[in-house]
């Protein structure tokens, strides 16, 4: 059991840490967002590159965010019957839900990803508009990325529950 719990906590502490990153995306997406407002309504100014950063930055924020919320536990539950149960019943479905439904679903958007990835990095794919961004497979790239963190964490979850039903301490 300590090596469950180990990875667990390995799991945990790496989506921790970037789940913080992201949060100073956050902040840096509306500093930006209100810096774009500014130089274009105020200043007639546009900036191509900085509103594809506010693009880049929102694509991280929901696609890199789902990792920490699942680790959260803030994601979407539909708990009309969940919330009634025991700790160990809800431990069961977190357990099904994850290996049923998460999991498989993930390794689906990773593998159905991965060739449209990859033709975007052969060719550096840049942006379409003239002082845009020149890396949209770096945006891409958060598509298997998302897939692969969220299997992680969905493993993380899953251990947690096996442990909840096996009456074993949880690691939170």
């Amino acid at each position: 059991m300590f090596l469950i719990s180990k990875i667990i906590s390995t799991i945990d502490n790496v989506t921790e840490y970037f789940g913080k990153c992201l949060s100073w995306a956050a902040i840096i997406m509306a500093l930006l967002t209100g810096l774009v407002v500014f130089l274009r309504y105020g200043l007639n100014l546009g900036s191509i590159f900085a509103q594809e950063a506010v693009t880049y930055l929102h694509g991280s924020l929901f696609m890199l965010g789902a990792i920490y919320t699942l680790k959260s536990g803030k994601h979407v539950r539909v708990d009309i019957f969940y919330r009634k149960l025991d700790s160990r019943s809800q431990a069961w479905v977190d357990a099904i839900g994850n290996i049923v439904f998460l999991i498989p679903f993930c390794l689906f958007i990773f593998f159905i990803t991965l060739d449209y990835v990859a033709q975007s990095w052969s060719m550096k794919e840049v942006s379409a508009d003239p002082g845009g961004i020149p890396a949209v497979y770096l945006l891409k790239s958060l598509l298997p990325m998302m897939a692969v963190g969220l299997i992680l964490q969905g493993l993380a979850e899953t251990f947690r529950a096996v442990l909840v039903i096996l009456n074993e301490d949880t690691c939170k």
